[in-house]
């Protein structure tokens, strides 16, 4: 008897747990509808948003935790996060946050990013921050919860909640109390905010009306008329937004008419002027209650179309219509169906006039006054506009569903057409994709190239002036034994280390750096939001770290390494030219300290960076020069011109390019100098040979150099077989001094070109800037148009400006006849080839002293 006793008892205990269970959850249902319920009066009782925000906290309140309770929404213009509304137990509207309005680094700026319900505890907290994933600003909360406001699929703001109170927390059903509200804000905050509009032109007008006495009660009535057309407006624009058919469509238009003016008798026609047709698809009549379609006639109806005028009929005025023939009974009356008031309104849309709207009265149950006719012309367009859009996405339906059939029939023999098709337009997609990331993207790395990097250290060095506590650094990174890799393994094993580089340099960093290949072997990283030196030092480490692990490809392996200069943020960086000069030279202390290392940037480097220069200006002075010849031939092998390279016997490097050997060298006026000598040397040597193409730099236009420049051309008897070449990348960074002297030497009548065209960069705009004689191909665009599509697409844009220009392009000889043939099957017309030995053997004996130059 016990045990049966126990059994009922144990029984008894589980279905009150369950009814327990039952009741907790009909009580969260019951507080969600009633939140609800409650958000909807406050949007509907509220004349402001600065009324309605404390209701909404106080209705929270009843539910939530929300003595600290805060709402940001983003700015439709600027895209910003902003605050509408805050209240907190211990931060004042002063704290960093609200002040710089740095919601986008903030906890309330990751959940917007996010999108989704975020709760945090003050353990929860700390530890995301320290994570990166946002910054702690204001007095720390024990509990931290924000929902995204949604309005349709987009996230407009944040609604936030926070507790001070350790035991006062969030349980998961006050978020999701805190979620459906967050769901249905946005709209709450629509409806305020244009109940507030509407409130505010109230009080204009208002205000108004208290200027003058005399006009009250006539204001006040107007006011009142003002209100009721809003409010049809507001109801008739709703229209044009639900998702409804046109029947419901009608019913809604019938019952708006209803609330401004007799409308128990109403009909809608549409009328066809192609067919010259009128139907009714919309008709509620006491006396008539079929309204078949019929061909246009002289009715009432015909009147308001041919008129497109608001016509009101009454008795007395349709009998004169018909005397005077404007309008024609079809039938006869009755006394039951005698219309003794009419009124009608045509449909005006963009388009024209698509129809009527009309209302009628039998035996006298109401008589249409002029104030009917101002209301149904008023809203008359209204309407006309929300059935125009109903029926042509009506008919959009129709036509897709016409167009489905159709599509459906020809299917069998379009199929293959449209799947060529579709392989054409995917391809030209991908080609269009390519193309936009080239522009921003190192083509062999994919990392980004240097105006990506300058565009993203100028916004960085912007950022850093307005928040100096948020520093960061340039590591300007050159790779070791680059050059040696190249020359005994050759470039294909050089480019795939390259490649190789670019992913051990993602490794080294935070996902939010910037790696950008400068060009060659040189890179750059930008790291931004840095506390101090050390976390610089750190990633210089791990980059040298990482660059002495072995390199192996196709059974070759190698070990590189990297010398890295660092510079650091500081307030007395005015350009990024600065930054990036002082990372290059403490790169260049680090490579001559023994390579394998890092070094930061310090003003000490100036001094023995000058006592560097001064030694190698030495030896560049004593360097002994001579020229190259390379022949530049046409697609049938005749030679045009010729392209003098100058070389100078270095010491240590051997036989270098001029271009080289100017690197050693910080003197940018004696550079000048020797370069201006070489160019008068080198022409005086070759110019009775043709047409001699001689590479020269941007510093020639500087003013103390450009009048000797223009003094020497001045005085040439064959000026016409000089063309002098500019680099590209040096151009796109001239001033606009040196581009208005650089035109002036092409007014003198002096060629000029481009060299090096697309070797990192391929600014179109740029060829059209002079009058070149010719644009020398970069070898690495060269190279890789006969292994890209991409760069043959390029080409195709410079062939067509070059052509325009009547400029000659000229490329490299290639290696192969191969590629030739390729190349000269993509439009290219010239290649510069070597001279025949004899030649080169007689150029290599011809030797001069730059001492003697500058001398």
């Amino acid at each position: 008897m016990r045990s049966v006793d126990e059994c009922s008892v144990n029984k008894l205990r589980k279905q009150n747990k369950r009814l327990k269970e039952l009741l907790q959850k009909y009580k969260h249902q019951h507080h969600l509808q009633h939140a609800l319920i409650g958000l909807s009066e406050q949007a509907s009782t509220h004349p402001d948003l600065n009324s309605f925000y404390p209701a909404i906290r106080q209705l929270l309140a009843d539910y939530v935790p929300s003595k600290n309770f805060y709402v940001v929404l983003q700015n439709s213009s600027s895209g910003l996060l902003e605050l509408s509304y805050f209240v907190d137990q211990k931060d004042a509207l002063s704290h960093p946050e609200l002040i710089e309005q740095h919601f986008e680094q903030s906890l309330t700026g990751y959940v917007f990013r996010s999108q989704a319900t975020t709760y945090f505890n003050s353990a929860t907290m700390a530890a995301a921050a320290a994570e990166g994933k946002f910054k702690l600003h204001g007095t720390r909360s024990e509990h931290w919860l924000g929902v995204p406001i949604y309005q349709d699929t987009q996230v407009i703001g944040v609604m936030v909640s926070q507790s001070y109170e350790q035991e006062l927390g969030y349980s998961q059903e006050q978020i999701e109390l805190f979620e459906v509200i967050a769901l249905y804000l946005a709209a709450a905050i629509e409806r305020v905010k244009k109940r507030e509009l509407l409130e505010r032109q109230v009080e204009q007008r208002t205000l108004a009306l208290t200027q003058s006495n005399h006009a009250l009660n006539e204001e006040i009535t107007q006011r009142k008329k003002a209100q009721e057309r809003q409010q049809t407006l507001f109801q008739i624009s709703e229209l044009a937004t639900q998702a409804i058919n046109i029947d419901d469509v009608y019913y809604h238009v019938h019952q708006i008419m209803k609330s401004i003016t007799y409308a128990e008798n109403l009909y809608i026609a549409l009328y066809d002027s192609d067919k010259n047709w009128l139907t009714f698809p919309y008709a509620v009549d006491e006396s008539d209650p079929e309204f078949s379609p019929r061909p246009f006639a002289k009715g009432y109806s015909e009147l308001v179309l041919t008129s497109k005028k608001c016509q009101l009929i009454s008795r007395k005025r349709g009998d004169q219509l018909c005397e005077q023939g404007l309008v024609e009974r079809t039938r006869a009356l009755t006394s039951t169906g005698r219309c003794t008031s009419w009124l009608g309104a045509p449909l005006k849309t963009a388009q024209g006039v698509i129809g009527l709207i009309a209302c009628q009265a039998y035996n006298n149950k109401y008589e249409f006054v002029q104030e009917d006719v101002e209301l149904i012309a008023y809203v008359s367009n209204q309407i006309a506009n929300v059935l125009q859009n109903h029926l042509s996405q009506q008919a959009l339906r129709q036509s897709h569903q016409q167009l489905e059939l159709r599509v459906a029939e020809k299917t069998k023999e379009l199929r293959q057409a449209n799947i060529h098709l579709q392989l054409q337009i995917d391809e030209r997609r991908k080609i269009e994709q390519q193309l936009y990331h080239d522009a921003h993207h190192d083509a062999l790395t994919g990392l980004p190239n240097r105006s990506l990097f300058i565009a993203q250290l100028e916004r960085t060095m912007a950022h850093y002036q307005h928040l100096p506590e948020q520093n960061f650094a340039v590591l300007f990174i050159d790779l070791d034994k680059f050059k040696e890799i190249n020359d005994q393994l050759g470039h294909q094993f050089g480019d795939q280390f390259l490649i190789a580089v670019a992913t051990k340099l993602k490794q080294c960093v935070r996902e939010h750096d910037l790696i950008a290949r400068l060009g060659g072997d040189e890179f750059v990283v930008l790291l931004s939001r840095l506390q101090d030196k050390q976390q610089a030092e750190d990633v210089a480490k791990r980059i040298i770290a990482v660059m002495q692990q072995p390199f192996c490809y196709q059974g070759s392996c190698i070990q590189g390494g990297a010398s890295i200069g660092i510079t650091f943020s500081n307030a007395g960086y005015s350009h990024i030219d600065e930054v990036i000069r002082d990372a290059d030279a403490a790169m260049y202390y680090a490579k001559q300290s023994g390579k394998g290392r890092f070094e930061f940037y310090h003003p000490l480097l100036n001094y023995a960076e000058e006592q560097a220069h001064s030694h190698s200006e030495h030896h560049l002075m004593d360097l002994h020069t001579h020229f190259q010849s390379s022949q530049v031939f046409d697609a049938e092998q005749q030679p045009i011109c010729q392209l003098l390279s100058a070389y100078g016997e270095h010491p240590v490097l051997g036989s270098t390019s001029f271009e080289q050997l100017k690197r050693f060298s910080s003197d940018s006026y004696i550079l000048a100098e020797v370069e201006l000598k070489l160019l008068q040397y080198g022409f005086a040597e070759h110019n009775n040979q043709g047409l001699t193409l001689l590479k020269c730099s941007t510093g020639l236009l500087e003013d103390e150099h450009f009048k000797s420049l223009y003094s020497w051309i001045s005085l040439l008897d064959n000026i016409e077989h000089l063309c002098l070449l500019f680099d590209e990348a040096e151009l796109s960074y001239a001033s606009a001094k040196l581009l208005h002297n650089l035109d002036g030497l092409s007014q003198s009548g002096v060629y000029i070109g481009l060299n090096n065209f697309a070797q990192e960069r391929c600014e179109l705009g740029l060829l059209a800037q002079f009058p070149y004689y010719c644009v020398l191909l970069s070898n690495n665009f060269s190279r890789r148009l006969v292994q890209e599509p991409s760069y043959a697409l390029m080409l195709q844009g410079i062939l067509a400006l070059t052509k325009e220009a009547n400029c000659k392009l000229i490329t490299k000889n290639p290696s192969s006849p191969a590629e030739r043939s390729k190349l000269e099957g993509m439009g290219i017309e010239y290649f510069i080839g070597q001279r025949s030995p004899l030649a080169q053997q007689k150029q290599l004996s011809q030797f001069t002293s730059l001492t003697s130059l500058v001398s």
